[in-house]
C-alpha cells in the first residue's frame, strides 16, 4: 500500500478564540490540511474547552477542510451525533471513555463520520487487536491530555513504530496521528517513527504579529521541509 500523504493538523485549542474563523482561514491558507478540535469535558480530562456549536460555526463561516474532532469526554456516545450534525469529518475517542468500544465506533460510522481511537501515553494498544479493521484513524498522545503547550514524551516514538507496523500489516488505509509537543524541531523524527498526521497547537499558533494573515506561512513551510527529508 502506498504511503499516506503527510497532513498537518493545527489544533485550534491554541488559536485566538476571539478571531477563530479568521485564525482557521489563515492557517488553512498557509497550507494546513485538517482542523483539529480538542474537546474536553472537565471530567475525563481536567479542562473544559469547546463543543459542537463551535464546529458548526466554523462550517457556517465557510470552512470546508476536514474537521478532526478528538473527544476527551466521558461518556462518549451522547455527543457523537451532535458533532456529526455540526460537520465533523473524523471523530476519535479514548477506549477508556466508552463502555462499549465497538458500539461507539459503529455509532460514529452510522452518523457518516470517519472513526478513530486515541491512546494516552501509558494506555496499552490491546484494543486495536479487535477493531483495527473498523477504524480510519489512530491517534497517539505524546503528552498527557488536558492542556496545550506540553513537551513531547519521547516514548511515543516507539509506540508509533509499533502502530505503524500494525497498520502496514493490516493493509487498511488508517491514518496515524500524533498529538502533543509537535514542532519543527521534532516533526521529522516523528514522521520517521511512523506518523502521517501531525497535530500542532502552540507549535503553530503561538507565533507573533497577529495582524499578519500570512504569519503561519513560514512555520508550516518549515514543517513541510522537515517532513520532506524523511522517506518511508
Amino acid at each position: 500500500m502506498a504511503a499516506a500523504s503527510d497532513f498537518i493538523a493545527p489544533s485550534i485549542l491554541s488559536a485566538d478564540f476571539a478571531k477563530l474563523g479568521e485564525e482557521v482561514d489563515n492557517v488553512l491558507a498557509s497550507g494546513a490540511d485538517i482542523v483539529h478540535f480538542d474537546v474536553m469535558d472537565n471530567h475525563y480530562v481536567p479542562n473544559l474547552t469547546i463543543g459542537p456549536l463551535v464546529c458548526e460555526a466554523l462550517r457556517k463561516h465557510g470552512v470546508t477542510a476536514p474537521i478532526d474532532v478528538h473527544l476527551m469526554v466521558k461518556p462518549v456516545d451522547r455527543i457523537v451525533g451532535d458533532f456529526a450534525a455540526a460537520g465533523a469529518t473524523y471523530i476519535t475517542f479514548h477506549p477508556e471513555a466508552s463502555e462499549h468500544i465497538d458500539r461507539t465506533l459503529q455509532l460514529i460510522k452510522s452518523e457518516g463520520c470517519k472513526a478513530g481511537l486515541v491512546f494516552n501515553p501509558a494506555t496499552p494498544l490491546d484494543t486495536l487487536e479487535y477493531v483495527l479493521d473498523k477504524i480510519d484513524m489512530i491517534l497517539l498522545m505524546s503528552v498527557n491530555p488536558g492542556f496545550g503547550g506540553q513537551g513531547f514524551i519521547p516514548s511515543a516514538l516507539a509506540k508509533l513504530q509499533q502502530v505503524r507496523e500494525l497498520i502496514d500489516t493490516m493493509g487498511h488505509p488508517i491514518r496515524l496521528e500524533i498529538d502533543g509537543g509537535v514542532k519543527v524541531e521534532n516533526i521529522a523524527e516523528i514522521k520517521a517513527a511512523g506518523a502521517d498526521t501531525f497535530v500542532s497547537g502552540s507549535g503553530i499558533f503561538s507565533k507573533p504579529n497577529a495582524a499578519d494573515p500570512h504569519r503561519y506561512d513560514s512555520i508550516i513551510k518549515q514543517m513541510r521541509a522537515a517532513l520532506a527529508t524523511v522517506t518511508r
